[in-house]
């Protein structure tokens, strides 16, 4: 068995990247590809978004004849700047460690106990995350900046659509009212999702099992007479033809509709300022204690807000 000396592991700025990547990016709603992901904001971008009328094309003539009208507006993305700091005893981590040595593990198998103890934390981390992209304010503890919930509730041009308590018995009904609210432009692009909780979710796949009136005589033997054995969790969800994505950091309430394109995630993984690192303390302090440290940052932006549905 390898003996465990100094567990001190540092890196800084570009070679941060794998550890900040993970951090981020990991997280169900982000690493479903259904998000726009921008990794490489310094400080800030902005973004120009153009729309058009109805007006462009008209008959033919020999003349230069201008119609229609294009329109330009600017969506930017400031991502913000957040920190871990963490004391762990890493003694608790140790036999953990030594266990998957041992085992012979060699496929994913972090280069050293340092990175043992980081990753734990980078998971952490994107969990974390997962929730703030969605219902972040710009006054969370956290990271402050507006999530996509936030942002589409403060955006008077997105469409709404009311809510109410989600059942098994409804939730058909429910996401159809979302669906029959995305606007033309963008219903039927390849790229349109609906983004829903875990809370919605669950009753959507009970649903299709049949469930969807449990307890009367209207239940029914579901997706291929299965019941709720059809679902085994890889398969993607549809309604009407649009993918649905379950988004676990979403409020369990809400349900959004929008293209990829229109929800955008930006970070700095490529910044010198970024850090994953882990610090041993005994030499320092006689302790079995380790100081984790990550610095990044992250944030989101809506686009163009009259093709975005909220459910809320």
């Amino acid at each position: 068995m390898a003996t465990i000396h100094n567990i001190t592991t540092t890196y800084s700025g570009k070679a941060s990247g794998p550890y900040l990547r993970a951090a981020l990016l990991t997280g169900k709603s982000l690493a479903s590809g259904a998000i726009d992901i921008k990794d490489n904001i310094q400080f800030k971008e902005v973004m120009q978004l153009i729309t058009s009328d109805a007006n462009l094309i008209k008959p033919g003539t020999c003349d230069f004849d201008a119609s229609g009208e294009l329109t330009t507006s600017e969506v930017t993305l400031e991502p913000k700047e957040f920190q871990v700091n963490l004391e762990v005893c890493a003694k608790n981590f140790r036999s953990s460690w030594e266990s998957l040595q041992m085992r012979g593990i060699k496929s994913g198998l972090p280069k050293s106990f340092g990175d043992f103890i980081l990753e734990h934390v980078v998971q952490k981390t994107a969990a974390a995350l997962e929730t703030a992209i969605w219902s972040n304010t710009t006054s969370s503890a956290n990271i402050p900046f507006d999530g996509f919930e936030t942002l589409a509730a403060a955006n008077s041009s997105v469409v709404d659509v009311s809510a109410t308590t989600v059942t098994a018995a409804n939730v058909t009904t429910e996401i159809g009212k979302v669906v029959d609210a995305i606007p033309t432009a963008v219903y039927g692009k390849e790229d349109l999702y609906i983004y829903v909780p875990t809370a919605i979710f669950q009753k959507y796949i009970r649903a299709l099992g049949g469930f969807g009136a449990l307890g009367s005589s209207n239940v029914t033997a579901g997706i291929d007479d299965k019941m709720q054995t059809w679902y085994a969790g890889q398969q993607e969800i549809f309604y009407d033809g649009i993918k649905v994505l379950h988004c676990p950091g979403m409020t369990s309430t809400k349900m959004i509709a929008g293209t990829t394109s229109n929800l955008i995630f930006g970070s700095s993984l490529y910044s010198e300022l970024n850090q994953a690192s882990v610090l041993d303390m005994s030499s320092i302090d006689g302790s079995q204690n380790a100081r984790v440290i990550l610095r990044g940052s992250a944030g989101v932006a809506l686009g163009i807000g009259s093709e975005v549905v909220l459910y809320s």
